[in-house]
């Protein structure tokens, strides 16, 4: 499957060994003037954990951005308490012309992301 857009990221259910199928997540930038994140996007993964059309190429600029993953409501959705209720991670960019990859590989109890190809 070829991955769209200049950002994606994969969700990985390690506790499981599964991928995070129907997470929702947001993108958010930081407007480095005022000091807030403004929501740029919704989405949620498919079933192979996978999620991308987060952002165009045109509005992807250098900046602070962040991905905040539902993480709380995955695992109730499994019927599963978990100690996080979302993660973010918040990255920067600056050369736009870049494709990112952030996966995320959590458990109920942990989660750790790298920067990806």
């Amino acid at each position: 499957m070829t991955e769209s857009g200049p950002l994606t990221t994969h969700v990985l259910n390690t506790g499981d060994g599964v991928p995070a199928a129907r997470m929702s997540l947001s993108l958010h930038r930081l407007d480095s003037e005022m000091k807030i994140w403004t929501m740029l996007s919704v989405s949620m993964t498919n079933e192979d954990g996978r999620c991308s059309g987060l952002i165009s190429r045109e509005a992807f600029v250098p900046g602070m951005y962040k991905l905040r993953y539902e993480t709380g409501s995955y695992w109730d959705s499994l019927g599963q308490n978990s100690f996080y209720p979302y993660a973010e991670v918040v990255f920067t960019i600056s050369d736009s012309k870049q494709k990112i990859h952030l996966p995320l590989l959590m458990s109920r109890f942990s989660y750790s992301t790298y920067r990806g190809s």
